[in-house]
């Protein structure tokens, strides 16, 4: 008989944290599962921790090579037999009833995905700092479970801007529709994959719900970002929103148009601003100053951006807070300046 619920964790050079994250998984109150765990060529130790656990519920598949978290994740998708599928990263954990209480709700709830709240912790800590609709600035009832409608979910997961960002997020999905409609991640995107994932789930009608209850831990690790990956990263996300919006479902439905373009517009503007910052970074004058002329309003995005700069800098070189560069240090970012 098939398990409940196959978990699947992609895994690169983790040694440090993968134990925490098999353990969450082998160790839920919903004991009907499976974890199949795909490490992505890693240079370190992670296969072999991951190997000395002898649960014969978890699986372990090497790729020979580096193929990226979207391709390891699809094999791990395509490995699986569970009527639903759990998403972990390697560096989280799961509260040993999160599948427990998931699935019991997705069944109640007739959903095709359900997510929770995120637990957001960092690196070495030892207790969450916040969670991530406590970020966002909305005011939810934590007893009410949430369908979230794919426009409700486009427009309050702005790059830059409060909201839920529940792209952020990792729902549980029912298997059988993921197949019947094909759906697997992109593995073209370096960046964004969950979101995308979520979307394409989106606008085949799955019925997605939000338990205002965190259960997932996300961690938060150190993670400066270099110059040429922001603006790769930057640059994907506006090729992926301009490929969703070429689909005739997507372009019959102007409420959804409005807001992927005003997404859209959002990483626009921001790559216009690193695309100056950047070579500015690199020394590469020149260049900065031909971005510039394309980018008049420049300096007016960089004073509005200025004191946001000047606190990362001060919490990072003189408080030695080496967690301003993460994405959930800069969510918290987001509702101070948005409040």
């Amino acid at each position: 008989m098939n398990p409940k619920v196959s978990v699947i964790i992609p895994a690169y050079n983790t040694e440090a944290y993968i134990a925490k994250a098999i353990e969450s998984a082998l160790k839920q109150t919903l004991t009907d599962i499976e974890v199949i765990m795909v490490d992505d060529a890693s240079s370190d130790k992670t296969v072999e921790v991951a190997k000395s656990f002898t649960d014969q519920r978890l699986k372990v598949i090497v790729n020979q090579q580096n193929f990226g978290v979207s391709a390891a994740r699809n094999r791990a998708l395509r490995a699986a037999q569970g009527e639903w599928v759990a998403v972990l990263d390697s560096d989280d954990w799961y509260a040993a009833e999160r599948l427990e209480k998931l699935v019991l709700l997705a069944e109640e709830t007739n959903a095709d995905m359900i997510a929770d709240d995120l637990y957001l912790i960092k690196d070495g800590a030892t207790s969450p700092w916040s969670t991530l609709i406590q970020e966002s600035g909305e005011h939810i009832d934590i007893d009410k479970i949430l369908q979230i409608d794919i426009i409700h979910f486009v427009e309050t997961d702005v790059y830059g801007q409060a909201g839920l960002h529940l792209g952020l997020s990792k729902p549980i999905f029912k298997r059988e529709f993921l197949v019947k409609h094909g759906i697997e991640y992109d593995e073209t995107l370096k960046f964004g994959e969950d979101f995308w994932l979520d979307m394409k789930c989106l606008i085949n009608g799955a019925r997605f719900f939000l338990v205002p209850k965190p259960y997932y831990f996300y961690r938060s690790r150190p993670n400066s970002i270099v110059g040429q990956s922001i603006l790769l990263r930057l640059n994907q996300c506006c090729i992926a929103i301009n490929s969703f919006m070429q689909q005739e479902v997507v372009k019959k439905n102007p409420t959804l148009m409005r807001a992927l373009s005003y997404n859209l517009a959002a990483f626009k503007k921001n790559l216009a601003y690193f695309q100056v910052v950047v070579p500015i970074k690199q020394k590469k004058w020149l260049t900065a100053l031909t971005e510039i002329r394309k980018n008049p309003y420049f300096f007016y995005d960089f004073i509005y951006r200025f004191n946001n700069i000047i606190e990362r800098r001060i919490e990072y070189y003189i408080k030695g807070n080496k967690s301003v560069f993460d994405m959930t240090y800069n969510l918290h970012r987001k509702r101070k300046t948005t409040n």
